[in-house]
Parts: structure tokens; C-alpha cells; sequence
């Protein structure tokens, strides 16, 4: 039995039959959020990063939203692998034991926790990584909007209440109560690097990523409602409250290589804002722990939206088998009710078992990478 199944695009699809996949095709790696799930994705990452695009020189935008851009920083570090390793056992063994009385850690524990992470992986190395010379960093965030625009134990369970139900009708409505902002690494010039996507899509804007907010717009892309406390008023960027990038991204279904460009407010710019200019050509290499690319947490439950579309034409998917995870503790994937369901030496194990077992999909992916059979390519 394959561990890895292999999706893609139309557009991906004719690459690969007529030219096979090489490490110079790919110009575009999202990073979805989904928690503990990422973990599954540590052998392909470690493979990707610190052998395979090592034996390009092309420029890569690396999109990441939540778990995701902690992976796409530690691509940026100087030493990718064992960046990727120390997320992984920090993830892994990280406990929080809840107060007396409660049933879970409070936000105000969890966010300093994940803060106290961010500074023990990336502090004295941000310039470093946001100057990588080859790969261009965007972290996703979510900025709220009026009732949104600060938490508060009301106004947050209401204005997320609202965004739900608007997002029922139409994903785009979602944008009256909270916006995409992507936080991207600067070019020689001082300005963003261009987005990989267009933004006609959703409501977005677009700040510079430095290191006087680096740690600032991580903690938001990770900031959970509810679970964690948002950000409020990160440096560079509008004022307001900022939470996890996966509220309005959760899998990073964006509109790549658009030909039509899309409306990106800049901060810098009038209210009107200006014309992002997409860059195209090249293909989208998706590490995914599933094969749908759902486009917002709160589109978990509409199956409707988890189809693929055009946005993701050039795009080739890696995902583990539902069988092969069916063979995993648990038979399934890690995730978050683990960190209730099971003790914390269970649970380590547990996850670690996983991790181990996803080695399979990177030497997977390598032996095709030797003799990339069109026939195992699955559409998306």
C-alpha cells in the first residue's frame, strides 16, 4: 500500500506527463494551518527543503497560515532540518497543565507559552530568515473588523457568531467582519515581495514583514480564538485585533498565478489601496495532510466548498492515503482533541509513532521523484 498519494491540477497534470517534476518547476509552497496535523508533514518538509530545492537557484513564495508559517520560517532558517526537527519535538512534548478548576489551559497560559516558543526557535535570527536569498516569506493572519476589531468576552463570541453565519451565504461577505492581512518579507527596495496570488477573492491587505514584527504577526497567525488571546496593534500594521491566519485561509485555496490582479490594500497607500501584481509561471508544491483544500476554518463543515477549482490548476498535492493513516495510532491523523482525549505520555507517544511512520511519505516521494509516473497523479 502507498503511503503518499500524489493530486494536481489540470495544468500540473500536463507538466508532469510531459516533463516530470524537477525542484526549478516550483515557484509557490502553502503551509496550511490544521494544528497537530502538520506534524504528519515533518519527513516531506525536512526532504523538500534540506534536499530536494537545494538543487535549484529559482525564487519560492512560501505561504503559511497558523502551523504553517512556523514550518515555512524554519525553511528560512540558515539550517532548515534541524529547524524542522526542533518544531517537531517542541510540538510534540509541549505540556500546559491547566489551573485548578479548569478543564484547559486559559488563553492568557497558552499564549505565552506559544510566545516563549516563537522566541526559543527564531529570536537573533529574523533578519536572517527574512532575507533568505531565495525563499520569500508570507504569513496569513486575521484582522477583525468593527465589533471584531477588539477582543472582548462578549464582542469576540458575538463577532465571530456573525462572521459564521454571513459566511453561510457568501465567503466574501465574511469580509464585513474580518479581513485577510498578509504579512510578507521585503525585497531589496524595503517593500513586500509581490503576492504568489490574487486577492479579488477576499478582502486582504498587505504589510511588510520585519523584524520588529516578526514575532508579533507569528503569534497572531497561530492565535486561535478562544484558545489563545489575539494580538492587538502589531507594528507597520493597521490597528486592531489580529488571530489565527487559518479564520479566513485554512488551506490556502488562493487563486495562484492569476493573470487579473487583485486589489491589495497597502498600509502605506490611500484607503483605496493599490493593485497587487501576482506572479506567474512555475507550479504550487502543497505538502497537505488531506486531499481538499478547504478555504476557511469556518468552511470546515460546508463540503461544498471543499472542491477543487480553478485557483488550483497548477497546483500538485501531497497527501498520506486514508488507508496508510487508517494504520496510524488511533487510525487516524493527529489532532487537537488528542490534547483532552489522551495523557500527556500517551499522547507523546502517540504522535511521535505518527512522525515516525511519515518518513514513508518523504522516501515515497523521493523513489517518485526518480521515475515521476503520470499515473499514479490523481486529479484534485
Amino acid at each position: 500500500m502507498h503511503a503518499l498519494h500524489i493530486y494536481a491540477g489540470p495544468a500540473a497534470r500536463q507538466h508532469i506527463a510531459r516533463h516530470g517534476l524537477a525542484p526549478a518547476d516550483v515557484a509557490v509552497v502553502p503551509a496550511a494551518a490544521g494544528g497537530p496535523k502538520g506534524l504528519i508533514l515533518g519527513p516531506l518538509d525536512r526532504f523538500v527543503f534540506g534536499h530536494w530545492l537545494t538543487q535549484s537557484r529559482q525564487p519560492v513564495d512560501l505561504v503559511g497560515a497558523s502551523i504553517g508559517a512556523w514550518r515555512m520560517a524554519a525553511a528560512c532558517l540558515p539550517a532548515p532540518v534541524a529547524a524542522f526537527e526542533a518544531l517537531e519535538h517542541g510540538y510534540i512534548h509541549e505540556e500546559m497543565k491547566p489551573a485548578p478548576g479548569r478543564r484547559l489551559p486559559a488563553p492568557e497560559q497558552v499564549s505565552a507559552a506559544f510566545a516563549a516558543n516563537l522566541r526559543r526557535m527564531f529570536a537573533g535570527q529574523e533578519a536572517a530568515l527574512l532575507g533568505h536569498p531565495r525563499y520569500r516569506l508570507h504569513v496569513m493572519t486575521t484582522r477583525g473588523r468593527h465589533v471584531l476589531a477588539r477582543e472582548g468576552r462578549l464582542r469576540t463570541p458575538a463577532g465571530y457568531l456573525g462572521a459564521a453565519l454571513t459566511n453561510l451565504g457568501s465567503r466574501r461577505a465574511m469580509g464585513a467582519w474580518v479581513e485577510r492581512v498578509v504579512f510578507s518579507a521585503t525585497g531589496p527596495t524595503g517593500q513586500p515581495w509581490p503576492l504568489p496570488f490574487a486577492t479579488h477573492d477576499y478582502r486582504t491587505r498587505q504589510v511588510a514583514l520585519t523584524p520588529a514584527n516578526f514575532h508579533a504577526a507569528m503569534q497572531a497567525s497561530g492565535s486561535i480564538p478562544f484558545v489563545l488571546r489575539a494580538v492587538h496593534d502589531i507594528e507597520g500594521a493597521p490597528r486592531g485585533a489580529y488571530w489565527d491566519g487559518g479564520i479566513t485561509d485554512y488551506h490556502l485555496h488562493l487563486d495562484y498565478f492569476a493573470t487579473e490582479k487583485g486589489a491589495v490594500l497597502a498600509v502605506a497607500s490611500s484607503p483605496e489601496g493599490t493593485k497587487g501584481a501576482p506572479s506567474g509561471g512555475g507550479l504550487v508544491l502543497y505538502p497537505h495532510f488531506q486531499r481538499a483544500v478547504v478555504p476557511g476554518w469556518l468552511d470546515k463543515a460546508l463540503k461544498w466548498r471543499h472542491r477543487a477549482t480553478p485557483f488550483l490548476d497548477r497546483m500538485v498535492l501531497l497527501a498520506p492515503n486514508p488507508d496508510w493513516v487508517r494504520t496510524l495510532p488511533g487510525a487516524k491523523l493527529p489532532d487537537r482533541q488528542d490534547l483532552t482525549r489522551l495523557a500527556a505520555p500517551e499522547r507523546v507517544q502517540a504522535w511521535s509513532a505518527a512522525v515516525q511512520a511519515a518518513r514513508q511519505l518523504a522516501d515515497e516521494f523521493n523513489h517518485w521523484l526518480a521515475r515521476p509516473d503520470p499515473a499514479r497523479v490523481q486529479p484534485l
